[in-house]
């Protein structure tokens, strides 16, 4: 049996979508839904049963992985607003409740892989190596952040690095990321946008390193960093901290290119002022250092993000836009 918590999310349902094309269906999908309709993601996906993140809290206080045959959990689940501003709620949320499945999880000899996430690495200064040695040196820009990074801290403080794994995903985009509102990729804003106006609005630079749109980011396909998490799941016997990235940098500009150039469309960029309360925090680079990953003989096969966008817009221009 495989639990997937944040399964109903979007890297989550993704993760789902791939295990059945695997002819993997005995799974456990986990989250939390409220008035949210990221339950859409669940539609055309095949799993054994679903329970809200607090009621599996329960259950596996409750003894939950000594009582079922459980192989691996992929703990997806987090608020990941990087514009969340209550600590108290993510440190329940994204720090607290992970430490109660890891231990668990490891207590009854259940793999455990999480998601960590790029935003540790705050600006950038002290690079992006994922290294656990130099996890005390980061720095990160917002409570989210942070949250994540708590979290990696208390794992390798406990030992458990050293049996469970941490992936910090980067720009993720892709199908199922819906319901994510303004946390959604660029990708689909802009698509959205061009449907709308015929053009796309990028925030300015502030910074004179940096033209307008210039501003670059390690953007992953959602399928790939799908098939780099599956890896860690094939493989038990690799722990750590792992980048989940495609380990290149790529501009706004560059992206919304390509996706201009997919929809068969000329260029039109508009660039906007950068709201005040973000200037501040705002990160102007981002690119995942992949040595780590790569070292660890993966032979999956990636898109990319260019043939990632082209897979999209077949998704963003069909009536369905879920993994089915």
């Amino acid at each position: 049996m495989i639990i997937v918590t944040g399964g109903a999310g979007f890297i989550g349902s993704a993760l789902i979508w791939k295990l059945n094309k695997l002819q993997q269906e005995d799974i456990i999908v986990v989250d939390h839904f409220e008035k949210d309709v990221k339950y859409k993601n669940l539609i055309y996906l095949k799993f054994r049963d679903v329970f809200d993140k607090t009621d599996f809290a329960n259950m596996v206080e409750n003894g939950f992985f000594k009582k079922n045959k459980i192989e691996i959990i992929y703990h997806l689940g987090a608020c990941s607003a990087t514009t969340e501003k209550d600590m108290g709620y993510l440190l329940k949320n994204n720090y607290e409740y992970s430490k109660l499945l890891c231990r668990n999880a490891c207590q009854n000899g259940v793999r455990f892989i999480y998601a960590s996430s790029a935003a540790t690495y705050g600006d950038g200064r002290n690079g992006y190596n994922d290294n656990e040695d130099t996890l005390e040196k980061l720095v990160p820009m917002n409570a989210y952040g942070f949250s994540k990074h708590l979290f990696d801290l208390w794992a390798k403080r406990e030992g458990y690095l050293k049996e469970i794994v941490g992936l910090k995903y980067f720009n993720v985009f892709g199908p199922n990321e819906y319901h994510k509102g303004d946390m959604r990729s660029v990708i689909v804003k802009a698509y959205e946008q061009i449907k709308q106006s015929g053009k796309v609005r990028l925030f300015k630079s502030y910074l004179k390193e940096y033209a307008d749109g210039e501003q670059k980011r390690d953007f992953i396909y959602v399928k790939d960093a799908v098939e780099m998490t599956l890896h860690f799941g094939n493989n038990s016997k690799l722990c750590g901290i792992y980048n989940i990235g495609s380990g290149k940098e790529n501009s706004f500009n560059f992206m919304i290119e390509k996706l201009f150039n997919e929809l068969g469309l000329p260029v039109n960029i508009e660039y906007i002022d950068m709201p005040q309360d973000i200037q501040k925090t705002y990160q102007y680079f981002t690119c995942a250092d992949m040595t780590k990953f790569f070292s660890t003989k993966f032979e999956g096969k990636l898109l990319g993000p260019v043939n990632g966008i082209n897979d999209y817009v077949k998704y963003l221009k069909s009536e369905n836009i879920y993994l089915s």
